[in-house]
């Protein structure tokens, strides 16, 4: 099982690819990749904080549990917006603007979730 740590690393680099992919045109890549991203930041938030997370319901409820904790709906709604994009590399429905709008998205989601793993560093680790 990987640590939070390798879990934030891949999630960066996820994003990274993400939007080089969607840059270069591969909408589907940078899709796949931005949702990869969101889900390792997912999963190193829920591995500092020894939550569970093998599967897509669990990380869809961590997200929902920091949701409730920090007071802000809106962070469900941006993994949910995220999953958007995983959904879009098997149904190609989206275009351009529409990846482009949620990949802001996303990107805001991921760095809330740096931030809160960097402030939980020394709490949970």
């Amino acid at each position: 099982m990987a640590t939070w740590q390798e879990h934030l690393e891949i999630s960066q680099r996820f994003r990274a690819q993400g939007f080089a992919e969607i840059e270069s045109g591969d909408l589907l890549q940078g899709s796949e990749k931005l949702w990869g991203a969101a889900a390792h930041a997912v999963k190193a938030i829920a591995e500092q904080r020894g939550w569970r997370h093998d599967s897509h319901r669990q990380l869809f409820s961590v997200v929902n549990r920091l949701s409730s904790e920090m007071g802000t709906p809106e962070f469900a709604r941006m993994f949910r917006v995220a999953g958007e994009l995983h959904i879009n590399f098997y149904e190609a429905a989206m275009g351009v603007d529409a990846i482009h709008d949620t990949s802001a998205s996303v990107d805001d989601f991921l760095g809330r979730l740096r931030q809160l793993t960097a402030e939980g560093d020394s709490h949970w680790d």
